[in-house]
């Protein structure tokens, strides 16, 4: 078999094979493959597409490239959670515990924000001592004890995605729905989860723009996670305004930690409940998603969410007291805020700006080597429908360095749409695809 003949015939929209496919993964993942060839063969798969087997085959093969966790040990159905990405989506500090909670277990593996969204494993670490590059053994232990554990994906897993990631990332091939379907796969699959959830986003804020691509994408998680033999449920969400009102690490942590508590953010405890419910689902505590929307939100209220969110930091080494008096968390040490310059109701927010500026504070980074300060963001004031006069607070921008405040207090302020004859038709939940 040669490379050159297998990028001919996907330059012929011809269907590979799995032993073709097969044969391109590990061989470019152990160095035998060269980037050149292997760049020419993304690209006509880019143009040409791929179908639903050959999507099945490279999430296959991309998965088989690394180390895969073994949960058989773990008699309870174990549930993931896997979002998009956005901004201000501190989703799973509030849905592991509450669903772990209601008796179904969460491994959780996660990542780290780049560009304009946030990372789970940045707010995690908000939290001092918090480990979140937990052994195998380490996170199987957790997950006994606790019901739920999160950690960041090491270099075992999926070797090959890193690998061709890096090369999407420069070859102009990184927006195509069955190479972004295998590298979020081969990557969650790898944890041993009986199913995942997926909070697939659309909007200013997210990574697929208009809601026909994240239909595409969603259908195309659901199709293959199943085809792998797991369980499989896809929630739309509109990421066209921040979640919730903190966006930020530490920020955002104090924010979880108050619906944790009973705090009733709206669109949080919306997608909370939601995802949630379609996760107990999945591990058979309910028979319906409104009867596992109900004991998800029975949870917030009652404390036990939050205690097992207690017992997650404590398993996993971080400071307990400082999630019960978040004085303790980190503060930035200035703040400013921005404000409106027209009255009229604000019709849309540009997320991706609001991000991006949260960035400019220093709460997130624009490249994997980027250092982070967990104090720095965002609180926001007023959000898309919310009716504003001129000189209303819209946000407070909270910094620890001036470097770029000015550019971010701008991005702040252009991120808002404001007009006064119009309504906002913001929809947070669109579709449910299974």
């Amino acid at each position: 078999m040669r490379a050159s003949d297998l990028i001919v015939k996907k330059r012929n929209r011809k269907e590979h094979t799995y032993g073709e496919i097969q044969y391109l993964v590990n061989s470019y993942t152990r160095g035998e493959i060269p980037d050149y060839q292997i760049s020419a063969w993304l690209m006509a798969a880019f143009l040409n597409g791929m179908n639903e087997d050959e999507t099945f085959y490279l999430t296959k093969a991309m998965l088989l490239s690394g180390k895969t966790i073994d949960l058989g040990s773990i008699a309870e159905m174990k549930i993931d959670k896997h979002s998009t990405g956005g901004v201000g989506d501190k989703i799973s500090l509030i849905l592991a515990p509450a669903v772990a909670a209601c008796g179904v277990v969460v491994p959780m593996t996660s990542g780290r924000g780049l560009g304009f969204t946030g990372g789970t494993l940045d707010k995690l670490e908000s939290i001092s001592g918090f480990n979140v590059n937990l052994t195998e053994a380490e996170f199987i232990s957790t997950l006994k004890t606790v019901g739920y554990a999160m950690t960041g994906q090491t270099d075992q897993i999926a070797p090959a995605d890193k690998k061709l990631y890096a090369l999407r990332d420069v070859t102009g091939t990184v927006e195509s729905i069955p190479l972004i379907t295998a590298s979020i796969l081969s990557k969650k699959l790898a944890e041993g989860a009986d199913g995942v959830v997926f909070d697939v986003k659309f909007g200013t804020g997210a990574f697929m723009k208009t809601k026909k691509e994240a239909e595409s994408l969603a259908r195309s998680l659901a199709s293959i996670t199943k085809k792998m033999g797991k369980k499989a449920v896809c929630v739309l969400t509109c990421m066209d305004r921040p979640l919730g009102k903190a966006v930020g690490n530490s920020l955002e942590v104090i924010e979880s930690i108050e619906c944790l508590n009973g705090a009733e953010h709206e669109d949080i405890i919306e997608i909370v409940r939601v995802l949630g419910g379609h996760m107990l689902v999945a591990g058979g505590v309910v028979s319906t998603a409104d009867k596992g929307e109900s004991m998800i939100h029975e949870k917030l209220k009652n404390g036990e969410a939050f205690d097992k969110f207690k017992d997650s930091v404590r398993a996993q080494g971080g400071d307990v007291d400082s999630i019960i008096n978040t004085e303790k968390l980190p503060r930035a040490r200035n703040s400013r805020a921005v404000y409106a310059h027209r009255e009229g109701r604000v019709i849309s927010m540009n997320t991706e700006q609001v991000g991006t500026a949260a960035i400019f504070l220093g709460a997130g980074r624009l490249t994997k080597e980027d250092s982070i300060d967990p104090a720095p963001g965002i609180i926001i004031e007023k959000k898309t429908g919310d009716f504003v006069k001129k000189g209303d607070k819209l946000a407070t921008l909270f910094y620890n360095r001036e470097t770029n405040l000015e550019q971010a207090a701008e991005l702040m302020v252009s991120s808002y749409t404001i007009n006064k004859n119009s309504e906002s038709n913001f929809q947070l939940i669109h579709d449910v695809i299974e």
